[in-house]
């Protein structure tokens, strides 16, 4: 019954989108409708300043809305009948993630899809074997080519990344190389203001340093389809007694696994930013970035801050899992380490002495940040 409601609907989407087109209407989507985050929202508050004649609308997962409220940024919930009449009659898509693959791109609705990473693992078609419940590896990489054969754009953060979208999407269509609009924020003059703010709105002590713990998720680790596992590998009660006189820590765990977890017996120690509206503020106000394969260190190397890897299952992500596009122990702009000891005796060392700057890194990898990606992106897509 369910799939017969569902086709049903897509049905009627593909008849609204015969309709003409409503040529000033720009719909954005942020993970799948639950976050106001990311490269759509830079360019929706980039639109929102300098682009006033356009009716700027989010495409929002219904137990997300309040989030959107608090914002005050006006919202159609996600697969309603007013969000049929609305997304399928918009000129413009903004998204950073993929649509429902059976949903149809209306003929002259102009698709802009921005992705959210720089890749290390492998993506879509170029991934070897897929790990993931309920696809098998052949049709997951034909998903993945039939979505981006709707595309009509797709921004790159940088040379390197543009290449290998071509190649993992199967994507043929017009490349926007402008760096990514979400880092717009990390070039802002006012970056001092934007930090204090940003530390008494988690209220982060006068005096503390900040240390961002932001990992990926693990394809194979999961309960069912579309509900991972993932388990915390290093003991935060003694990161706690080592560094918590000196150090606030910030836990943000990825949207696949961010409801699983409950810090409250650490106290003041953690704040848990999982819900946090956008990373970008957490990258501003942290002194030291903590991951493992997330392409959150692409972005944060934009701030030339130290970095750790917590790799403790490296060899099986690499050669089994994913598998990277690039020698990740060689170049990763950070120690790589595998045990919670080794974990514990970096962070001591950079909170002693910061580690070095990596500027070849930056230049291979961030040559195109410079805080106007928004604004290049809106003159190609809206011909400015």
């Amino acid at each position: 019954m369910a799939k017969l409601i569902q086709g049903v609907y897509y049905f009627l989407f593909r008849l609204v989108g015969f309709l003409p087109r409503k040529r000033k209407l720009v719909m954005f989507e942020s993970f799948s409708g639950k976050q106001y985050s990311c490269n759509p929202r830079a360019i929706y508050e980039y639109m929102l300043e300098q682009e006033p004649e356009y009716t700027l609308l989010w495409s929002v997962n219904p137990r997300h809305t309040k989030l959107f409220e608090e914002h005050g940024v006006p919202y159609v919930k996600r697969f309603s009948v007013k969000w049929l009449f609305t997304m399928g009659r918009a000129k413009y898509w903004i998204s950073n993630s993929r649509l429902p693959l059976e949903l149809p791109k209306p003929a002259k609705t102009v698709y802009v899809q921005t992705w959210h990473g720089t890749p290390l693992k492998r993506l879509g078609v170029d991934i070897d074997e897929v790990h993931m419940p309920g696809q098998t590896t052949e049709q997951y990489k034909a998903d993945f080519v039939r979505e981006a054969a709707k595309w009509d754009y797709l921004i790159a953060p940088n040379a390197y990344s543009s290449e290998i979208f071509r190649s993992a999407f199967g994507y043929t269509g017009a490349m926007i190389e402008s760096g990514y609009p979400r880092n717009d924020v990390l070039f802002s003059p006012n970056k001092g203001q934007l930090i204090a703010d940003i530390r008494r709105k988690l209220v982060i002590p006068d005096g503390k340093r900040v240390v961002l713990y932001a990992p990926t998720w693990r394809d194979n680790d999961f309960y069912k389809m579309g509900e991972y596992k993932f388990d915390l590998k290093f003991d935060v009660a003694q990161m706690k007694e080592h560094f918590g006189e000196d150090v606030v820590l910030l836990v943000r765990m990825h949207y696949l696994v961010a409801e699983q977890f409950d810090f409250a017996q650490y106290g003041d120690f953690i704040r848990d930013v999982s819900a946090y509206d956008d990373i970008r503020d957490l990258y501003l106000v942290s002194d030291m970035l903590i991951t493992d394969y997330s392409s959150v260190f692409f972005d944060y190397a934009n701030l030339d801050r130290p970095m750790i890897f917590f790799t403790y299952d490296l060899a099986e992500y690499r050669d089994t899992l994913r598998g990277f596009y690039f020698d990740f122990e060689k170049n990763a702009p950070g120690p790589l380490v595998e045990t919670n000891g080794q974990l514990m005796d970096e962070i001591a060392a950079i909170l002693e002495q910061p580690a070095q700057s990596h500027r070849q890194f930056f230049r291979q990898f961030c040559e195109w940040e410079n805080g106007h990606a928004a604004e290049k992106t809106v003159k190609i897509v809206f011909k400015k």
